[in-house]
């Protein structure tokens, strides 16, 4: 395996997990926001030197130059490859902008230590190379959102017991993997357990009411940063797809597809935007299990190009939400608020992300949907219409929240609306990664497509595709068939 010259990887673990204790100290909302945004900054540019580090090396996986944590365990606890390195950057960002955006309005109900807390524990999860130590990471990810509700003294049985049922499926999963004799002959239980598992953390229906509940309850920012990152879809690429049959993937990515059927219908008919806004994601993140599922090359290509599309513009869509609702409270959309007035730059990253999110031509997301698209085409005939359709009733549930929100006769008010300078950077820096990842999709088509090479070899062989400089890329709109060079 080969070494990063840096340990950047425990670096970007450790550097939010010390910045939580620090921050825990700091009694002034204000100042806990500056040091959390500081400790933040230095993370994504941990992530970021970690992920150029990786990519200079031209090889499937690496570890960190100096690790105490390998010393500790026997074994390399860390490990960064082309699956969770963009990951890695991505996830430092989206933490990285939601407390950059958030607004001294915010400051006291939304935690900065549980968020920085939150981002340690998630990027050790991408980058655990031990078993049980992903599992530990999957079930201490989920604590931090329930101590928010718990605090705030909200309701809690649902998440609970969600929750509860999403640890003890993966328990008993790993057990039951670990007395299976070979990864590639896993037991039938095995699969089923770890299954149910990533499905019930990703919220599928019927075991999706906790994220209604979540968004319902929890501080808007808790929840866009608890569910855009996607770690079920994680579960389901490192767990499931390597060694679950056919069949098993077939059910999955039915069950995910009536899923994004159904929420995209519910976000045509909802009249509070918090839960508008839950079910668009639930659309989408089920659309990402839906490619992962085909199993082809070109179609998890599309589907890990689409995770990150995804993650991104439906997180640059929350927080413009978030932005709105720290000015004129819970929004309702069962009438016409009038706001582009007061706040056009909100209203302008609104349209832009949700059409983004979508795959909208020229934005980051439309090659991701195409790939997901011609993938179906390829492996499941019949369930290529229907992520068309599921992809046009959610362009028209973001319109039409678009409209009651921003358009009507506007209102006049007592404060300022206006957008602040450190809501105006999140602003700028997410619509111009939109923009830039849509008008110039090769690199990021080109990292996903050797992932799901990966994925793809050690689904059929049990081991990982040759190293990425013996390749050449693809090009954007060409055949990503098996056999293509890279």
């Amino acid at each position: 395996m080969n070494v990063l010259r840096l340990p950047w990887l425990e670096l970007g673990v450790f550097i939010p997990l010390i910045g939580a204790l620090w921050v825990r100290f700091r009694s002034d909302p204000d100042d806990a926001r500056r040091h959390s945004l500081i400790v933040a900054g230095l993370t994504l540019v941990c992530m970021i030197g970690g992920w150029v580090d990786f990519e200079s090396l031209q090889t499937n996986d690496a570890r960190d130059s100096w690790s105490p944590l390998a010393y500790l365990f026997g074994r390399n606890v860390f490990v960064v490859d082309e699956l969770s390195a963009p990951l890695l950057v991505l996830t430092s960002l989206l933490y990285f902008l939601t407390i950059l955006s958030t607004m001294r309005t915010k400051a006291r109900v939304f935690s900065f230590e549980r968020s920085l807390t939150s981002e340690a524990i998630l990027l050790a999860t991408f980058t655990c190379a031990i078993p049980w130590g992903l599992v530990a990471l999957l079930a201490l990810g989920t604590v931090p959102p329930y101590l928010e509700l718990r605090q705030s003294k909200k309701p809690t049985r649902v998440y609970l017991a969600h929750m509860g049922l999403f640890i003890l499926l993966l328990v008993l999963g790993e057990i039951a993997v670990e007395r299976t004799a070979s990864s590639s002959e896993q037991s039938l239980i095995a699969i089923l357990l770890l299954t149910a598992a990533v499905l019930v953390r990703s919220g599928v229906v019927p075991v999706h009411c906790w994220m209604t509940d979540l968004f319902e309850h929890a501080s808007l920012g808790t929840a866009i940063l608890f569910v855009t990152p996607m770690v079920g879809v994680y579960g389901v690429a490192r767990i499931i797809l390597p060694v679950a049959p056919q069949w098993a993937l077939q059910a999955i990515s039915m069950i995910s597809l009536f899923t994004a059927l159904y929420a995209a219908g519910m976000a045509l008919v909802q009249r509070e935007a918090r839960r508008f806004f839950c079910y668009l994601f639930l659309s989408h993140s089920s659309l990402v299990l839906v490619g992962i599922e085909t199993a082809v090359p070109v179609g998890l290509t599309g589907s890990l190009s689409l995770w990150l599309s995804v993650a991104l513009s439906m997180t640059g869509f929350g927080l413009a939400l978030r932005c709105v609702e720290s000015r004129v409270g819970r929004i309702l959309l069962t009438e016409f608020h009038g706001l582009y007035e007061q706040i056009p730059m909100m209203a302008g990253l609104f349209l832009l992300t949700g059409l983004a999110s979508i795959g909208f031509p020229g934005t980051v997301g439309f090659v991701g949907v195409e790939l997901v698209v011609e993938g179906a085409v390829q492996a499941l005939p019949l369930v290529a219409p229907l992520v068309v359709v599921v992809t046009a009733l959610n362009g028209l549930a973001v319109i039409q929240a678009y409209f009651r929100i921003f358009t009507g006769r506007p209102y006049p008010s007592t404060i300022d609306l206006q957008v602040r300078p450190s809501e105006r950077a999140s602003v700028l820096i997410i619509s111009a990664l939109i923009l830039v990842g849509g008008l110039y999709p090769q690199l990021g088509v080109s990292n996903r497509y050797q992932a799901a090479l990966k994925l793809v070899g050690m689904r059929s062989h049990g081991e990982a595709p040759a190293p990425a400089h013996e390749h050449r890329p693809p090009q954007v709109g060409l055949n990503l068939a098996p056999d293509a060079p890279r």
